[in-house]
């Protein structure tokens, strides 16, 4: 279901994952995601769900189980919704690539968590509006 770097990449940084179809769409849950200082929990379940074009169509938005909260209150911008899938109840993180953000052939997972990494670390260090 995935491409051999994605595939590698998993195996090497979380071997604990799971991939699934779900609804037609890849699902990749990374088990205790680590997160930054900032959140009232260290870790959450993260869900990726790609597209049957992946990796020619890039991925959108990203879903944590439970859901994140900061240890200040205060709301996480564009969080407050919550979904169901793979049996689980998931928040969703919606933030969406710009256009040419995504380069297919050179982006991969990888890539993508690091996106991850640099919106929970802003998520933990700035008040939504």
């Amino acid at each position: 279901m995935l491409p051999p770097i994605d595939q590698d990449y998993l195996q090497a940084r979380a071997p604990a994952c799971a991939i699934s179809l779900d609804s037609g769409m890849i699902c990749v849950v990374i088990p205790s995601f680590p997160l930054p200082a900032g959140f009232t929990t260290a870790s959450a379940d993260l869900l990726l769900r790609l597209s049957p074009g992946y990796p020619d169509v890039p991925p959108d938005m990203w879903w944590f189980a439970p859901a994140i909260r900061r240890t200040d209150g205060h709301a996480i911008q564009a969080t407050q919704s919550q979904e169901s899938y793979l049996g689980r109840s998931w928040q969703r993180w919606s933030r969406h690539l710009n256009p040419g953000q995504w380069r297919s052939g050179i982006d991969s997972i990888e890539s993508y968590l690091a996106l991850v990494r640099k919106e929970l670390d802003a998520a933990a260090r700035s008040h939504a509006a």
